[in-house]
């Protein structure tokens, strides 16, 4: 995939239902964990379920597992999003 047909933005600028592949986390090793014990990783495809706008927990979902995670933290995930879902 090319860099025309993808582009990094965060958790919490992602619209519901777009798609992607986590490519970072920036946090140290205690958010990581915490990320991590839910399953979200570096590398992991997931959708965006919902969110709201500039507060509140974002929901997720990955393989047919959905989680839940706080603003703060989804502002600090980082994801590939793929094809024409452009922000």
């Amino acid at each position: 995939m090319n860099d025309a047909e993808a582009f990094r933005v965060s958790l919490v600028q992602m619209r519901a239902g777009q798609k992607g592949k986590i490519v970072e986390i920036d946090g140290g090793f205690g958010l990581a964990q915490k990320l991590d014990a839910l399953g979200i990783r570096t590398g992991r495809e997931i959708t965006k379920v919902s969110g709201q706008l500039m507060r509140g927990p974002v929901l997720l979902q990955h393989n047919n597992t959905q989680a839940a995670v706080g603003f703060g933290m989804a502002s600090r995930i980082f994801v590939e999003v793929h094809g024409e879902g452009r922000t």
